[in-house]
């Protein structure tokens, strides 16, 4: 199984490390408010979940940045040379104001935005962005991710596996602005199309 240290500590980070710890992952939890991360910690529970000092070397080697958009690449330069050696997941959306548009211009992500900032030996990967926090919870989405690195991938698909779900690699890190995109078309049929939000977009195979 793999080893996952989660920045953050809101509800993202918390489902993500319940499924981690249920999939038999060991989890690291880290927040600025240490009080916090010492609660998810503790209520994650199983034994399979600690709690980080912030900007220390993470003890996991992936790296969740369950962060708000805004917050993920200030965080990722904070820790600088902590993230040596290590894969660093981006989960965030940055959406605009009216949540039909991305926040950022131009052909970037978050992050390849992260990628810039991160030492050298850090891989990035966009994953888990298009899926909404109350399907992760109940349901068995396909989580796409996209990421320069084809060990760092494979890495985080044997994580998404643990979690009984099915990662589809959408290829090189330059695909995460498509897949920020996607998570507009998600919210845009959410208040149109489909009219709520208990679903996921996800890939059915059509063969003979």
């Amino acid at each position: 199984m793999s080893s996952i240290t989660l920045i953050g500590t809101g509800n993202m980070a918390r489902t993500i490390g319940t499924l981690a710890v249920a999939g038999g992952n060991t989890v690291e939890v880290t927040g600025r408010d240490q009080s916090k991360a010492d609660d998810l910690a503790k209520a994650l529970g199983g034994g399979g979940a600690t709690t980080g000092e912030w900007g220390a070397v993470p003890a996991g080697d992936i790296v969740i940045t369950a962060l708000l958009y805004n917050a993920v690449v200030p965080v990722v330069a904070e820790y600088g040379d902590a993230l040596a050696g290590k894969v660093i997941v981006d989960i965030s959306n940055p959406f605009n104001a009216t949540f039909d548009g991305l926040a950022h211009s131009g052909e970037t992500s978050i992050a390849q935005e992260v990628a810039k900032v991160a030492p050298a030996s850090a891989s990035v990967v966009k994953a888990f962005n298009t899926i909404f926090r109350n399907v992760l919870e109940k349901g068995r989405p396909n989580v796409f991710l996209a990421g320069d690195s084809a060990q760092a991938k494979a890495n985080v698909a044997a994580f998404i596996e643990s979690l009984g779900l099915r990662p589809l690699d959408v290829g090189g890190l330059r695909m995460a602005h498509w897949l920020e995109g996607l998570g507009v078309v998600t919210v845009g049929l959410a208040g149109n199309g489909v009219g709520h939000w208990d679903f996921a977009l996800g890939v059915n195979e059509f063969t003979g």
